[in-house]
């Protein structure tokens, strides 16, 4: 059993002894109809060395977590606080969700594939290859409402043996369609190591996260086609010259909530934008945020998975109903 407040190689942390927190900052007043005066940020669990792939698991009211360099996807149990060993090795898993049926999806660095746990705790491949071609490191995935599964491949788990194997690049970075008949399709190229990937409450539109862009940026896609393809893409928010969006999650408003950071105060944990790309608020975190979700009884809980460590959060929304 893990110590949920395990202490090597996190930063020191003190929770704001204050309500509200001013770690919850204001930047535009529409923003306080989002958060709840009466919450603080909290730190759940610590000691990973890069915290990754939060996905929430109601039926079990557990929390899952990756930590990649160590090969391990980790649970916290929401009931006792426990922390432990939910997967090892993981395949140097990183991005997750739930499909339809319930079933946990993962995005496997190692194997280069995205994987899917079914009900009796078995793992099956269900997206490897491209025309012949191995995939290069799955990264961020979400589930559709029709049940295809929607995924990013960037190549950063192929560069170095630290969250995954170096490998030759066979493919371009593309972003991928999985239909539920195991057919995989391109719906967006082109894009320079796509990542954090999202759709709207309605799922008219997909943002994806273009991270060796200069200045980083998120995208907007319109989804087209009765919902197999997208066009349109476009500049929805401009991260700036140190801004470094990774993996977001969207409420039922249409709001971003996405994972920041560069080391610097005012940039490190969630920066929250609302539907039109306007930055509304922050949640200052001691330690940079790659992936963050929503749970809890009432998917009003936000978590969010920050470099050694996964904080959270009650906040005034939900996320969208997707897993």
């Amino acid at each position: 059993m893990l110590s949920p407040m395990h202490p090597d190689g996190a930063p020191e942390w003190t929770p704001s002894p204050r309500y509200p927190d001013p770690l919850v900052r204001v930047i535009d007043e529409s923003f306080n109809a989002l958060r709840l005066p009466l919450t603080k940020v909290e730190r759940i669990a610590t000691g990973c060395r890069w915290a990754e792939g939060p996905v929430w698991v109601g039926d079990a009211r557990s929390l899952l977590w990756s930590d990649i360099p160590n090969n391990r996807i980790l649970r916290w149990d929401e009931e006792t606080g426990a922390v432990s060993v939910f997967r090892q090795p993981s395949g140097y898993a990183n991005g997750a969700t739930r499909d339809r049926n319930g079933r946990l999806i993962h995005c496997e660095h190692g194997g280069r594939r995205v994987v899917r746990t079914e009900a009796d705790g078995s793992v099956v491949t269900i997206a490897e290859h491209f025309e012949g071609k191995r995939l290069n490191s799955p990264n961020d995935v979400v589930c559709k409402s029709d049940g295809s599964i929607w995924f990013t491949d960037p190549s950063f788990g192929i560069l170095g043996y630290y969250e995954g194997g170096k490998a030759p690049q066979e493919l371009p970075t593309n972003v991928y369609r999985l239909d539920v008949d195991g057919s995989l399709t391109v719906v967006a190229e082109g894009i320079n190591q796509p990542n954090g990937l999202a759709f709207s409450p309605d799922e008219s539109l997909l943002y994806i996260v273009e991270s060796r862009s200069t200045p980083r940026r998120i995208l907007a896609y319109d989804v087209t086609h009765k919902g197999r393809a997208l066009s349109g893409g476009r500049i929805l928010i401009d991260a700036g010259p140190k801004g470094t969006p990774d993996g977001f999650r969207v409420d039922i408003h249409g709001n971003l909530w996405c994972g920041w950071g560069m080391g610097e105060a005012g940039l490190d944990g969630v920066h929250v934008f609302n539907p039109d790309g306007k930055r509304i608020g922050c949640i200052d975190l001691p330690e940079r945020c790659a992936n963050l979700c929503f749970g809890g009884l009432h998917r009003n809980r936000l978590f969010m998975a920050a470099s050694t460590s996964v904080y959270a959060l009650y906040v005034n929304t939900q996320g969208v109903g997707y897993f």
